[in-house]
């Protein structure tokens, strides 16, 4: 399935071809609306993709139904998946490999478990992707109909937005070199770095400029503490120096922005004579 502009439907909802109804198929008539309703939709704030390496998100929910809906039956399917735009016409999707596993909870509950993939090495992804997509949730009963052709009016279809969001987040690379090592105590030490992130067009990591980073310092046996905030220049560099006082580790610390994942480097050690 992986991401779709649009998906055509009698009805103009989405998603009967996320069940394998080509568009070329759809009928005449409109399904029916089922009596279910979905809850308590789970998924990640945030999904960090790089560039080559597919990414699954685990999602769950709860899928109500009436007594008239038969959930446990074969041709039974539900899933959720990211969208943007709105529910009925949606600028883009990005779904699942496969439909959502649903196990009976009560009589009246599916607990509902699935993931959303994302292959960037495949073009899944544009930076334009970047950000905050809203979840949505659907399902689908063939109740006996022939998926390939069936007969709408005797297929049932429910689907529902705004269960919760995500942000799809470029992937970030930070690096820290703390030298000279070992220093004499009360010389200078330059804490160099770079900070790149995933670029989903052409599948590579670029510096990534005008970006606010911290430098912390923790003494030998002791927890970080914020030196000061350097800003990476236009090729995602950093540099700046501190005086040398106990021995210790250096590191850069990157909070992160809508578009692109937090990450705090490797430490570097120092010892201080």
């Amino acid at each position: 399935m992986r991401i779709r502009a649009t998906v055509a439907a009698v009805t103009g909802a989405l998603a009967l071809s996320a069940f394998a109804v080509p568009a070329a198929h759809a009928a005449p008539a409109a399904p029916y609306t089922m009596n279910v309703s979905f809850s308590n939709l789970k998924i990640a704030s945030s999904i960090k993709v790089g560039t080559t390496n597919m990414v699954s998100a685990t999602y769950s929910y709860t899928l109500t139904h009436g007594s008239d809906v038969k959930a446990t039956a074969a041709d039974f399917y539900s899933d959720a998946y990211l969208f943007r735009g709105t529910l009925d016409d949606p600028t883009a999707t990005v779904e699942g490999d496969d439909v959502a596993t649903c196990k009976v909870a009560t009589t009246t509950t599916l607990a509902c478990t699935g993931t959303i993939d994302i292959y960037p090495a495949d073009g899944d992804l544009t930076a334009s992707d970047a950000g905050k997509w809203s979840v949505a949730a659907e399902a689908i009963a063939y109740n006996g109909q022939n998926p390939s052709s069936p007969d709408y009016s005797k297929v049932g279809f429910k689907d529902a937005g705004g269960l919760a969001t995500t942000s799809l987040l470029r992937y970030s690379k930070l690096t820290t070199d703390a030298s000279p090592e070992p220093v004499l105590k009360g010389r200078t030490i330059t804490v160099t770095g770079t900070l790149t992130r995933a670029s989903w067009d052409y599948n590579k990591y670029y510096g990534y400029g005008a970006q606010s980073v911290k430098l912390q310092f923790a003494p030998k046996g002791s927890t970080y503490t914020t030196l000061k905030t350097v800003t990476t220049d236009s090729y995602g560099k950093l540099k700046t120096t501190v005086t040398a006082s106990v021995d210790g580790s250096y590191r850069y610390v990157y909070a992160g922005v809508s578009t692109t994942a937090a990450v705090t480097s490797a430490a570097d050690a120092v010892d201080v004579q």
